[in-house]
């Protein structure tokens, strides 16, 4: 893949990727995740309850949720905050969803005990791949956490959970795209995957014309490459901690 894009990336490489961590004081774990000009600050809470629905439908274990959000000036245009407005919006709401679904699938909730663990990720500036970046750092914070609070014999952190953006931009398949690149994509998808490389979502959508079922291959191939690296550098943070 030797065509250059505009900010002079191969079509297979990923933006520059760098993990901050412990960047607040008082979270359980934190990270500070800059994916290019994308950068979003996980952290990793938990309290000694479960949600009143776990206990109603007597399910045992803990509990993992998220909370997401976007600073008004994390974009070009200013953008309400929405405590302001009185309620989330359906993009928040449906992102914060798919975060959680995603890190629940990194640890065994049998294993939490009564516990609910928060996962909290605010955008501070936004170029694409938000809901990505937001995955990938928050798996990284809720492992550290893990690692921190629990006996390694009773760890219930599985394995790294990572996102990725792939698109198909005037027929060539991209990898981890900016804002510019998602907004001009024929087709943009967002992968989600473990680091045993078992996929846990895939959000794709075609804004032209429909894609072939080669081309959906051909995306999840490129999303996987991206994501290899990816939990390379998750797992040597990790192992460092």
């Amino acid at each position: 893949m030797s065509i250059l894009r505009i900010d002079g990336r191969a079509c297979d490489e990923l933006r520059p990727l760098k993990f901050d961590v412990d960047y607040l004081s008082h979270p359980l774990a934190s990270v500070f995740i800059s994916n290019g000009n994308t950068r979003v600050l996980t952290a990793v809470s938990f309290e000694d309850k479960v949600p009143s629905w776990m206990k109603n439908q007597k399910v045992s274990g803990g509990w993992v949720t998220c909370e997401y959000g976007m600073l008004p000036s994390a974009t070009t245009e200013r953008c309400r905050r929405e405590a302001a407005a009185g309620k989330q919006g359906g993009r928040t709401v449906e992102i914060q969803r798919l975060i959680g679904r995603s890190l629940r699938m990194a640890v065994e909730l049998e294993k939490l005990g009564e516990r609910t663990f928060y996962l909290d990720c605010d955008v501070i500036d936004a170029d694409g791949g938000t809901r990505c970046a937001s995955i990938t750092g928050s798996s990284l914070a809720l492992a550290i956490g893990c690692k921190r609070l629990f006996p390694a014999n009773e760890n219930p952190f599985k394995e790294l959970v990572a996102a990725i953006s792939v698109g198909i931009i005037n027929g060539t398949p991209m990898l981890d795209l900016c804002y510019a690149e998602d907004s001009s994509a024929e087709v943009d998808m967002n992968v989600v995957m473990t680091e045993s490389g078992k996929l846990v979502e895939v959000q794709g959508t075609a804004e032209g014309a429909p894609f072939s079922r080669r081309e959906l291959n051909d995306l999840i191939d490129l999303a996987e490459h991206g994501l290899k690296q990816i939990f390379v550098r998750q797992r040597e943070i990790l192992e460092s901690i």
